[in-house]
């Protein structure tokens, strides 16, 4: 768990390791914690050392063996090796949800990305929400808002003026 200052990480009420930091965040699966020091932010691994040289602006927890991180040159994600997933640069990136993520442009629209950083419709929107169990909220320039699929096709011809993701079959 994170210690009460959130500087280290603690087991059973014991520092888990001998470094301390500015932050910490919660660990992630492939065993590693975003932090935050004097160096920047990065990940580490449960002994406290750094689990590659490369320091960012911002770093965030491992979702589907990736993590976001904001460099100079904007948001992307990164593997477990500290490498960029991909090539392009965003203005905010999220986290991989049933293998797909949220992207913000430059211009400030928004749409979604594979696992692989590719975009997976040509389509961008005044916002882009998370996937759950296939389906996403998008909403267009007027504020009208509608389902996609994973492909990014909408689920029905109807938009609303606000929408949430299906859950039980159902979304208010």
């Amino acid at each position: 768990t994170i210690s009460p200052d959130e500087s280290h990480h603690v087991i059973d009420g014991q520092p888990a390791y001998k470094a301390q930091f500015q932050k910490v965040l919660k660990f992630h699966e492939p065993g590693l914690a975003p932090v935050y020091d004097t160096s920047g932010a990065y990940h580490i691994n449960s002994t406290g050392q750094p689990a590659y040289m490369e320091r960012y602006i911002r770093s965030f927890g491992f979702y589907q063996g990736r993590a976001a991180v904001q460099s100079k040159d904007g948001w992307f994600h990164i593997t477990a090796n500290g490498r960029p997933l991909y090539g392009d640069r965003y203005s905010w990136c999220g986290n991989f949800q049933d293998g797909l993520c949220t992207v913000r442009h430059n211009d400030g629209l928004y749409s979604h990305i594979n696992l692989y950083g590719a975009t997976i419709y040509p389509e961008k929107y005044k916002y882009a929400g998370d996937y759950h169990d296939g389906s996403a909220v998008v909403q267009r320039n007027d504020g009208l808002h509608t389902h996609i699929d994973e492909a990014g096709q909408m689920l029905h011809s109807k938009w609303f003026k606000d929408a949430d993701v299906y859950h039980k079959g159902y979304a208010r």
